[in-house]
């Protein structure tokens, strides 16, 4: 068989994609209300107008309170609201892309346990948890970090959380999206689920995967016929001494399970069993913690200036951990693809062409990029154009000044100079230009 090409034509479920390169999910930090669908179509799509094949709307809550891991989060559980992103799916398909919709609930890492701000403002909310949490978690809620206030749901509460990720899916359908994607990873639910460091259940959710099974069933009996994907999480980032964990072994086993589970694509990544500087890497954000613009933020967010330093101290020392590895995921992915029978998507630290096209065919079948769209939202244009050459590269740095900033509910974008001015050189000079828009010097220029 061939080794496919970037812009090779895939098939999720039944649904072709134009190309294989996607946006991969990200924070839009869109909120919830009027202004909601305006928001997402301007974060979406000029990924969608520049060429890219599929484009996945990040983490969105399935239901109407609770399980925000970040200020800002949509939410998919009133029918009206849903109804209104009809708006965005319809801009998506005008460009001829595929969207999906990334289905979410934090459990643990939701916002009523690390924000200071929304815990006084919400003194109601008690998280959902799959066990109690583990001891680790427990001694972070002692020094005052974190605030546990945890309830372990009973099965019956397991399937009704279930129940929410099929009803999300099916509003979500009706309003346009393609894909549905369960965000498996990045310490949410799910994971939360698949984790041996999380899941101490003696139901039958136990076993993690079955609680990604019944949302399968949820998703297809509400839904219908929707391409269903997830992330898969191997847990090797772990600290030291983290001994109840998902191995690269065990990720594997997870995704020949949900490939028999009838998922149509597996997103295999790997990281540590926290909410850390794993699921990013890169370098230190310097600039977004000395920024006094969200300096009164992070004090809100975590209680204080003194404890806003402290985390940013833990964020110096984790960002040296996790030191940015290109494609740090690949490994993984080629794994998996030689376990499962459904196509494989490989996101994390992928950053050049010549490196998309030795994993494709190799590593995975379609690859994505995520913070890189923050400073280049037309980016396929350049990863796609005639005259695309193996060093073609992203202008982002991994810097992560983009991330950090939205613990306060400031949007996700690139707030790097250098980075800009490349962004900006490189759309003067019409990298970003697509041949529809060359085509005929009459037209406006939509991304200028």
């Amino acid at each position: 068989m061939a080794t496919p090409r970037l812009d090779d034509p895939l098939d999720i479920g039944g649904l072709t994609l134009r190309n294989r390169l996607y946006r991969a999910p990200v924070l839009e930090c869109a909120g919830t209300g009027p202004e909601t669908p305006e928001r997402l179509a301007a974060e979406l799509e000029p990924a969608a107008r520049a060429g890219a094949g599929l484009i996945c709307q990040g983490a969105t809550i399935v239901r109407e309170a609770g399980g925000c891991a970040a200020p800002g989060m949509t939410r998919i559980a009133d029918p009206e609201f849903a109804a209104s992103l009809s708006a965005v799916t319809e801009r998506i398909h005008d460009h001829g892309a595929a969207v999906a919709v990334q289905l979410e609930y934090g459990g643990l890492r939701s916002m009523e346990t690390w924000h200071a701000e929304y815990r006084r403002d919400h003194p109601d909310l008690r998280q959902l948890a799959v066990s109690r949490p583990p001891r680790l978690l427990s001694l972070l809620d002692a020094l005052g970090f974190l605030d546990y206030d945890a309830r372990v749901m009973t099965t019956d509460e397991v399937y009704d959380l279930a129940a929410d990720f099929g009803r999300s899916a099916a509003m979500a359908v009706d309003a346009g999206y393609d894909v549905v994607h369960v965000a498996g990873a990045n310490m949410g639910i799910v994971h939360q689920f698949l984790s041996p460091f999380y899941n101490r259940r003696d139901d039958e959710f136990g076993d993690g995967v079955r609680f990604l099974e019944v949302v399968a069933d949820e998703v297809r009996s509400r839904a219908g016929d929707v391409p269903l994907m997830t992330k898969v999480p191997a847990e090797t980032a772990a600290p030291p001494g983290v001994r109840r964990r998902l191995t690269e072994d065990d990720a594997v086993e997870l995704c020949r399970r949900l490939d028999g589970a009838g998922y149509d694509a597996l997103v295999p990544v790997s990281g540590s069993v926290f909410w850390d500087a794993s699921i990013v890497r890169g370098s230190f954000p310097a600039r977004a913690w000395r920024d006094d613009r969200y300096r009164d933020g992070y004090a809100a967010a975590f209680g204080g200036p003194l404890r806003a330093r402290l985390v940013e101290l833990g964020n110096r020392i984790e960002a040296a951990w996790y030191d940015f590895d290109p494609a740090w995921n690949a490994d993984l992915c080629r794994r998996v693809r030689d376990a499962v029978s459904v196509p494989v998507l490989c996101e994390g630290g992928i950053r050049e062409r010549g490196e998309i096209d030795r994993l494709l065919g190799d590593a995975c079948d379609a690859v994505g990029m995520a913070r890189p769209f923050y400073a280049e939202p037309e980016l396929p244009a350049r990863l796609l154009g005639r005259d695309v050459s193996a060093d073609t590269r992203v202008v982002c740095e991994n810097c992560n000044n983009c991330a950090v900033p939205q613990a306060t509910g400031a949007p996700g974008v690139c707030r790097t100079p250098d980075v800009l001015a490349r962004a900006g050189t490189l759309r003067m000079e019409g990298a970003y230009d697509t041949d529809s828009e060359t085509a005929d010097d009459d037209e406006p220029d939509p991304v200028g």
